[in-house]
């Protein structure tokens, strides 16, 4: 059996002015080659507890570890592994499409060789090569969340965590992000798809159904 990508271990996280915590003590782990849908609803603790994956964010108490390198002890090691495309756009709208690679590319520090060999596997892959020198301002929600994926997917991470990524997109760019997260998982990475719809779970093949910051059930929809 391989061993998980991620291992969440007793994480309790809390914030100031809330009358409960956000999460509370969740165990959980993230396999290879899976399409893991962290479920429930606002305030359920989904984006918590995607950005202790990311290491953005610590925990008060408990562990997370990528590829057995913890987000607390050894972040930069944790981080490298992963991609992360969060809830809202995050790119900066007045670049354009490619500027936006240009800037991915250079923070992940990729040579000229492979930021060519990225900018055409990743536009290939995502559809958006004839979009270019388009403003990312100009491009439609779907197309934004395209290239969000582009961007998360530079450094080829082995985690890729998605933030409620089928928020506000059309039914068909939707149905392409389906088809470019199967291919992903069809080539080993771990996905994690947070949402708040049932019919996006069913499509998953672990679920983390989270309420008010607990964890209720963790298997297959």
């Amino acid at each position: 059996m391989t061993a998980p990508l991620a291992i969440i271990q007793g994480a309790s996280k809390s914030f100031a002015g809330m009358g409960r915590p956000a999460l509370d003590a969740i165990t959980a782990s993230i396999a290879a080659g899976r399409l893991t849908g962290i479920v429930g609803p606002d305030a359920a603790g989904k984006t918590t507890l995607i950005r202790l994956m990311t290491g953005l964010v610590l925990p008060d108490q408990g562990d997370v570890s990528i590829l057995g390198a913890n987000t607390r002890s050894n972040p930069g090691t944790a981080q490298a592994s992963i991609g992360y495309m969060p809830q809202r756009f995050g790119l900066y709208e007045d670049l354009s499409v490619q500027e936006n690679l240009d800037l991915y590319a250079d923070l992940q520090g990729l040579s000229a060789a492979e930021r060519n060999s990225a900018f055409d596997r990743l536009l290939d892959f995502t559809d958006l090569g004839a979009f270019r020198a388009r403003l990312a301002g100009k491009l439609s929600g779907g197309m934004k969340q395209k290239l969000g994926l582009a961007c998360a997917l530079m450094a080829r991470p082995q985690v890729l965590l998605l933030d409620e990524p089928g928020v506000g997109v059309d039914p068909v760019s939707r149905q392409d992000l389906w088809r470019m997260v199967q291919a992903l998982t069809s080539e080993g990475m771990a996905v994690v798809w947070a949402t708040a719809y049932l019919e996006e779970a069913e499509r998953c093949d672990r679920v983390l159904l989270l309420n008010e910051g607990e964890l209720l059930f963790e298997g297959p929809p």
